[in-house]
């Protein structure tokens, strides 16, 4: 705001001085104009001396001829007297000319005033309804990035932030959201690992003094050593189970993935998509082709659909040898299949199966940066929509392919 104050104190400084400057000139040129007049005056004198009447239509500043009369002197205009074959003759003029300098400028100065207002008014607006809106938006993304989630945006009718303003106290429910759910997991979690490591002390304790008996040789008896035997297992089962359990509590749910189903066109989707990677593309110059479809109305959520995309054409991009991207487009048993396809593909067949995976990675992966959860997310996002997701290697390409239902 600072720097548009002091471009705005600039602009006043150089209004002022075109105002000074126009004023100026129009002034000094009233004053040194001359005397172009006489050279009219002297123009008709010369016609008159040749025996020609006076054409006052030519000229600019002479107004009129009179010859010696009783009233000769006493004109309202300027006069200029010259003697024409003997005879006194009274020349009227206006030394401003057929344009009256005032007039003129007081008109300049109307058409530069009303430049000012209107440059003024323009840079008013541009103060109050965009920079002063921004202004307040600026301390949003540093208190957001602290974790103050809890002070809401103050929603306004900006015609060019509103959306924006709205989209990011968006951004803060969401976040806020997101923390809350979170910790709940987090509370969930932790009162069930507690519950179960627990849970397993109980039969742990048994195989310890199952244990600590049969080292000592307490039970003699086949049958009864067989017993033991049965209920040492028993409990390994039973701790098993609790194993299993925890290991079930920590894969499920460690991800909020809300989809909103409902309908949307074909052609918005891929509007979406290529919008948004044919710069992108063409920067790390990559081939990016989008082949023909038909649009149609698919079920799913815009957005979550347009993330799955995402994601299987940034693999492409990471994973591929960067010549060329593809996106293919075909429909099978009432679905549209939505096929992203890549040049070089390293990924090795035996592990094209686990590629949907949490936390898994190929072998191709060794030296790029990642979680190995981009594709298990596009799998349970689709699985959400009612779609699915597979992939295969054809002659050297990656393909993956999105299946959408059809409406």
């Amino acid at each position: 705001m600072k720097a548009f104050n002091r471009i705005f104190a600039v602009v006043i400084t150089a209004i002022i001085a075109v105002f000074m400057i126009a004023n100026v000139i129009l002034l000094t040129d009233s004053i040194d104009s001359g005397r172009p007049y006489l050279v009219e005056i002297s123009r008709l004198a010369r016609e008159m001396e040749n025996g020609t009447a006076p054409d006052l239509s030519a000229c600019e500043y002479v107004t009129g001829v009179e010859e010696f009369s009783e009233d000769f002197y006493s004109s309202h205009s300027d006069y200029v007297i010259r003697e024409i074959g003997g005879e006194l003759y009274r020349f009227d003029y206006n030394a401003q000319g057929g344009t009256d300098r005032t007039t003129l400028i007081l008109t300049v100065n109307a058409v530069i005033g009303a430049m000012a207002v209107m440059i003024v008014g323009v840079m008013l607006y541009i103060r109050l309804k965009i920079l002063k809106p921004f202004e307040q938006l600026s301390d949003v993304p540093y208190e957001l990035s602290k974790g103050n989630l809890t002070a809401p945006v103050k929603e306004t009718k900006n015609r060019f932030f509103g959306r924006f303003i709205w989209g990011v106290d968006m951004l803060r429910e969401n976040m806020e959201q997101q923390k809350e759910r979170e910790l709940g997991l987090q509370k969930d979690k932790k009162m069930l690992l507690l519950s179960l490591s627990h849970d397993i002390k109980t039969p742990l304790s048994a195989i310890k003094l199952y244990s600590k008996a049969l080292s000592k040789g307490l039970y003699t008896s086949p049958g009864k050593q067989l017993e033991i035997a049965e209920s040492i297992n028993a409990k390994a089962d039973e701790i098993e189970s609790y194993v299993s359990e925890i290991i079930t509590a920590s894969r499920e749910d460690f991800l909020s993935l809300d989809v909103n189903n409902g309908e949307f066109y074909l052609s918005e989707l891929v509007n979406k998509i290529s919008i948004y990677y044919t710069e992108k593309l063409w920067l790390i110059k990559t081939d990016f082709t989008v082949n023909g479809y038909t649009d149609c109305l698919i079920n799913g959520d815009i957005d979550r659909s347009v993330e799955v995309i995402q994601n299987v054409v940034e693999n492409a991009i990471k994973y591929g040898d960067g010549k060329s991207i593809e996106i293919n487009f075909s429909e099978e048993d009432g679905c549209i299949l939505v096929t992203v396809m890549n040049s070089g593909c390293a990924l090795p067949d035996t592990d094209l199966p686990h590629i949907f995976e949490s936390f898994w990675r190929g072998a191709n992966a060794e030296n790029e940066k990642g979680s190995g959860l981009g594709l298990y997310i596009c799998r349970q996002l689709m699985h959400r929509m009612n779609g699915e997701i597979f992939a295969e290697i054809k002659d050297g390409f990656m393909c993956v392919t999105a299946v959408f239902g059809k409406v």
